[in-house]
């Protein structure tokens, strides 16, 4: 079994493991002004004070699996990383792969290098995020085994 906070394994029958289950998230809701907006779905701590208490559990934890098969098979496209959360990064991916594919048909296949660096790219972080050297999502989250 898995931590349901962090991912690291832990003994069956438990739902977190030694270093989170004191630290479960306490998020805090005030009753706001008129002119005042309260997000109650942030993963940070809420200080302020407060008439509801209720406790955040945990993220949905993304597979490390999933990420890495991504990466190596449709990494040219940056979806493992629209997977992971890191958008800015994906969109880059996608959009040079487009324009060079794009260019590779006005100028009859010679600027097709952009794709195969990009594929490359993708390969390279897909074994990356298969062999743990990146182990977080674009929230900070750790990948799930």
């Amino acid at each position: 079994m898995y931590c349901k906070n962090c991912g690291k394994e832990i003994e069956d029958g438990k739902e977190y493991c030694a270093d989170c289950e004191p630290k479960t998230e306490t998020v805090v809701e005030e009753t706001p002004a008129p002119e005042v907006e309260v997000n109650t779905e942030s993963t940070t701590q809420n200080t302020t004070t407060n008439t509801n208490t209720t406790t955040n559990t945990s993220a949905e934890l993304k597979s490390k699996m999933a990420a890495g098969l991504l990466g190596i098979f449709l990494g040219q496209f940056g979806v493992h990383n629209f997977y992971l959360g890191y958008t800015k990064k994906a969109v880059i991916q996608v959009s040079v792969s487009a324009a060079g594919y794009l260019l590779s048909f006005c100028t009859f296949g010679i600027s097709c290098l952009a794709p195969v660096g990009i594929s490359i790219w993708g390969l390279i972080e897909g074994i990356m995020i298969l062999t743990g050297s990146i182990d977080k999502d674009g929230n900070g989250n750790p990948l799930k085994e």
